[in-house]
C-alpha cells in the first residue's frame, strides 16, 4: 500500500503502518506516534502544531477504530470464504478490490479536515522546508526505482512482486513466477509514469499552500487528497484505469494457480490479520 508523497501519507499513514508492521495491534495503536515521527522528516513543527496533530489523529484513531475496524474484518470473512469455496474469479477479486478503494476512499474524506488544519498553519519557513524536503524524496525514489537500463528496471520491479506476493502464498510455484514476469513485461512505463505523477502532485499542492490564506484553501486541499489522480496528469489516470483490472487478473491467475499449502499459508495470514481487527475494535 503500496501506494507516496507528504499529504497522502498523512492521510493514509494508518492503513501503510498496519500493514508494513509484524503486528497490526501494535503498529495501530502507536500509529499516531509514526505519522507525526514522519511529518517531521519533512517539516519541523512547533509545540503547538505537534500538540495539535496529536490531538487531532487521536481523536481520528478512535473513530477509525469503532467505525472502520468491523467492516476491515467483515471483508476479511467474506475473502477467507471466497477463497475456502474457490469462488475467487476475476470478478469476485475485482469486488474485493473495489471493497479496498472504496475503505481508502472514506478514509481520505475522514482524514481531509486534519490534514486541512495542518497545513493551514505552516509557515512561509515550513513551506520552504516542506518544499525541499520534497524534493529532495522524490530524487531519492527516483534513484531507488528507475534505471538508465529498461531490462534493468523491469527486473527490479518484478522482484518486488514476488516479494509481495510471497509475503501471502509462500514460495512460488514455477507457473505462477512465469505468470508475474508476463504480468510484469506488460506494465510498460508504469514506474515512471507513477513517479512523474507523484511529482506533478506534489507542485499542485505547493502552489495551493501560496494561497493558504485565501478563501478556498480548503476544497483545493480536499480535492488533492480525495482526487490525487487529477492533479497527476493524463498519463497517471490512464495508467490507473488499466492497472486496477491488470492486478485484479494478476491476483486471480495466482489463486487459481495456488497449490493446498499456499492457500493454507495464505487463509493463515488472513486470519492472523482478522484477529488482530477484532482485537482492535474490542480495545476501542
Amino acid at each position: 500500500m503500496r501506494r507516496f508523497h507528504y499529504c497522502s501519507v498523512v492521510v493514509l499513514a494508518l492503513v501503510f503502518l498496519m500493514a508494513g508492521c509484524s503486528s497490526t495491534r501494535m503498529a495501530y495503536r502507536y500509529a499516531d506516534w509514526g505519522i507525526v515521527w514522519w511529518v517531521e522528516d519533512y517539516i519541523t513543527l512547533t509545540d503547538t502544531q505537534r500538540n495539535r496533530l496529536n490531538s487531532n489523529i487521536t481523536e481520528f484513531k478512535q473513530q477509525h477504530c469503532q467505525a472502520e475496524l468491523p467492516k476491515y474484518a467483515n471483508w476479511l470473512t467474506r475473502l477467507e470464504q471466497a477463497i475456502e469455496q474457490d469462488t475467487l474469479s476475476q470478478a469476485t477479486v475485482r469486488q474485493h478490490q473495489a471493497d479496498v478503494f472504496d475503505a481508502l476512499d472514506r478514509l481520505t474524506v475522514e482524514i481531509t479536515p486534519l490534514a486541512t488544519e495542518l497545513l493551514g498553519s505552516l509557515s512561509d519557513a515550513q513551506v520552504q522546508e516542506l518544499a525541499q524536503a520534497m524534493a529532495a524524496n522524490q530524487a531519492d525514489k527516483e534513484a531507488e526505482y528507475l534505471d538508465p537500463d529498461p531490462i534493468a528496471e523491469r527486473r527490479a520491479r518484478e522482484q518486488r512482486t514476488l516479494e509481495r506476493a510471497e509475503r501471502w502464498l509462500g514460495s512460488l510455484t514455477d507457473q505462477q513466477l512465469e505468470t508475474i514476469h508476463r504480468w510484469n513485461q506488460a506494465r510498460g512505463d508504469q514506474t515512471r509514469i507513477w513517479l512523474d505523477g507523484r511529482a506533478r502532485w506534489q507542485q499542485a499542492l505547493l502552489a495551493s499552500l501560496k494561497a493558504r490564506d485565501v478563501e478556498g484553501f480548503a476544497d483545493q486541499v480536499a480535492r488533492l487528497i480525495q482526487d490525487s489522480a487529477a492533479a497527476r496528469g493524463g498519463a497517471y489516470q490512464a495508467m490507473l484505469a488499466e492497472s486496477r483490472p491488470a492486478l485484479a487478473r494478476l491476483i486471480a491467475d495466482l489463486l487459481q494457480q495456488a497449490n493446498p499449502d499456499q492457500r493454507q499459508h495464505l487463509r493463515g495470514e488472513l486470519a492472523e490479520l482478522k484477529q488482530d481487527f477484532y482485537a482492535l475494535n474490542e480495545s476501542c
